[in-house]
């Protein structure tokens, strides 16, 4: 302690003025990040790894750099941007406070330098650990949607195709996949954009369709492969850890292959014969039942599933449902988002009272 008062007795008061500043700044920042993990997340581990380094902060926060302070003479207490003021979603409230806490650790690692050598080095170690907290919130943000996604949306070539989409996450929708087999790059890129924009407004994933280039040139959530696509592991090897990666799958050979690949989540179906599948024959609900049996990963059953088939698909086992024509050629597809969704919470209530009484 003795040599730290040595060194800070040296140091500018401007210096010092910096230094409170921003250890207010990232220990603030970290703060909001602490209460997500926290409240949002329900992550023990990730909450304390925020409170472990705000408390380390706190102890370069000594008496000296508080009575610095000078608040009524800071030119920057006028200084705002519009951007400040609003917030999209959690994800955009997350990604600002990283940001700020980041650069202050920035600052801090220089400036306090000249305050302890100490300070500077502790400060850098930080910032790459704040780099890795970053990192892991993503991962962890993604997952934690894909795991409670109930209803997933499969868009099909529409001139209301935003419009649609839109209704549909007024509903309540939190899992979109674009899909647009004969659309050229350009049209996909461009409507790419647009959606995953449009999702993560809503707070909700946004999945590309096959292409693993496209959902690295619109920032896609992550990747939705068939069976002819390209391997898990390659796929996976572009993406990285914190993309979601899904495949397609028509039976339990298809199922296992997906599982021991890494998918996060598979497809199961088609439950019902589609149009939206021409040629290929339905898998039924035995193999909805197979996969509720079985399946250690989300899974969704697909195919031909409407507001009259639900009930059913369900009553085989299935927990969260993918649909294309019943929300796309829907009139009101914010309605109907809602309807399916309603349907599940009714189903669940029924299952947990049924649970309770055997």
């Amino acid at each position: 302690m003795g040599d730290r008062q040595n060194w800070s007795q040296l140091t500018p008061p401007a210096v010092c003025r910096i230094l409170d500043a921003n250890l207010d700044r990232a220990r603030e920042g970290l703060r909001i990040v602490e209460e997500w993990c926290r409240f949002g997340l329900n992550s023990t581990e990730l909450t304390d790894e925020c409170k472990q380094m705000r408390q380390t902060l706190a102890q370069w926060h000594d008496p000296q750099l508080r009575e610095a302070r000078d608040t009524p003479g800071d030119p920057g207490m006028e200084l705002t941007h519009p951007q400040e003021a609003r917030r999209e979603n959690v994800e955009g409230v997350l990604q600002a406070n990283l940001c700020r806490i980041e650069e202050a650790l920035r600052v801090l690692e220089e400036y306090g330098k000249l305050y302890h050598p100490q300070m500077g080095e502790a400060c850098k170690q930080m910032r790459y650990r704040v780099y890795t907290l970053d990192s892991r919130l993503v991962t962890f943000h993604r997952h934690q949607k894909l795991q409670d996604a109930r209803l997933y949306l499969v868009t099909s070539p529409s001139d209301r195709l935003l419009e649609v989409v839109e209704g549909a996450l007024q509903g309540g929708l939190t899992l979109v996949q674009y899909r647009d087999k004969n659309a050229d790059d350009t049209t996909q890129i461009e409507m790419g954009n647009k959606l995953r924009q449009l999702c993560h407004r809503y707070d909700a994933l946004f999945l590309m369709n096959d292409r693993v280039d496209l959902a690295l040139a619109v920032s896609a959530d992550g990747v939705h492969l068939g069976q002819q696509d390209v391997p898990i592991s390659f796929a996976r090897q572009l993406l990285g850890q914190s993309r979601i990666i899904g495949r397609s799958t028509t039976n339990p050979q298809e199922m296992q292959r997906a599982i021991d690949e890494g998918a996060d989540y598979i497809g199961v179906g088609p439950v019902y014969d589609t149009p939206t599948k021409p040629g290929k024959s339905a898998a039924g609900l035995e193999y909805v039942r197979y996969a509720a049996q079985n399946s250690p990963i989300p899974w969704f059953a697909i195919g031909g599933i409407d507001m009259n088939r639900i009930g059913d698909v369900f009553s085989a086992g299935a927990q969260r449902f993918a649909v294309v024509r019943a929300i796309m050629e829907a009139a009101q597809p914010t309605l109907v988002t809602q309807y399916f969704l309603s349907q599940l919470a009714m189903s669940d209530t029924l299952r947990r009272l049924r649970s309770s009484h055997e």
